[in-house]
């Protein structure tokens, strides 16, 4: 399929590194049972920052967990007045995935039926990583619900002579080292205590995406996409470089492509502050 070129505009000045001070406290998670199509009834855990807030976002999570999100989360609600849905994706973290649920079409689609479930109209979908692709379904499959799909740094398509990295078996200082600008801002290494707690559900995320972590018809697929796209990566991604992430945005109709400089695979985490900024491309649409 020829690739159309992503439309280019000029990014505004992307302020400086400042601490996410500015948060808005969550509420209690909750646990919808979410009835979802040759799946059955599924559990998802669900946090919530700002529930009467003047826009709504899901935010999905990539292969690091929801506690990659939950900061971003709490910025996200405060700054924008916006009411913030972050799950975590079944199976990660103790909670319980059904077999039947067992790849990421599946989890778009629990997702497209949560937004049902909850009523929800006009929402932004924000998903990193693996979170990025589960995004991309989600707008595949044409919920109308769904108003505008942000990738950040997301993962899934194939791109010839821009392979994905093979994380598996790096060590936490290795992994640092491909996920960030600045390896002092994994906060396996800023809080060594932070590596006695559990690691990612790697059963599940295995199941979602493969050995791969990618699906061959997706960047074809992405053609299909009819609501608005921001494509939003950081630089310094040593994990899927920025090439890929351009790739990705060429494949959308439509789509923007914003870069984050000094920001590496994990802007939720690494620079909150530049991410939220980008978002407000989406405004000026």
């Amino acid at each position: 399929m020829p690739q159309q070129a992503a439309p280019t505009s000029t990014p505004a000045p992307t302020p400086p590194l400042a601490p996410a001070t500015a948060t808005a406290s969550a509420l209690a998670p909750s646990t919808p049972s979410v009835q979802v199509h040759e799946v059955g009834p599924v559990p998802v855990t669900v946090a919530e920052h700002g529930h009467d807030g003047v826009r709504t976002y899901l935010l999905l999570h990539g292969g690091g967990g929801p506690a990659t999100m939950s900061a971003f989360a709490a910025l996200l609600a405060a700054r924008e007045q916006a009411r913030v849905l972050s799950p975590t994706h079944p199976g990660f973290v103790g909670t319980t995935r059904p077999e039947s649920l067992g790849d990421v079409r599946s989890l778009a689609r629990l997702y497209a039926d949560l937004l049902d479930l909850l009523g929800l109209e006009d929402v932004t979908v924000v998903g990193s990583s693996l979170g990025g692709w589960v995004a991309a379904e989600l707008a595949l499959l044409g919920s109308p619900r769904v108003a505008a799909v942000v990738l950040v740094n997301g993962v899934g398509i194939e791109v010839e002579g821009h392979p994905m990295t093979d994380v598996a078996g790096l060590s936490p200082i290795e992994l640092a080292r491909v996920s960030f600008h600045d390896p002092s801002r994994s906060p396996a290494l800023a809080n060594p205590g932070a590596g006695s707690g559990p690691a990612p559900d790697l059963r599940a995320l295995v199941a979602y995406a493969g050995r791969t972590m990618s699906d061959p018809s997706l960047r074809e697929r992405l053609a299909k996409i009819t609501v608005p796209v921001l494509v939003v990566w950081g630089e310094s991604d040593g994990i899927v470089d920025l090439e890929y992430g351009r790739a990705y945005a060429a494949a959308v109709p439509g789509a923007r492509f914003l870069p984050i400089p000094e920001s590496g695979h994990l802007p939720t985490v690494e620079t909150p502050e530049r991410l939220l900024a980008a978002l407000a491309e989406l405004r000026t649409a």
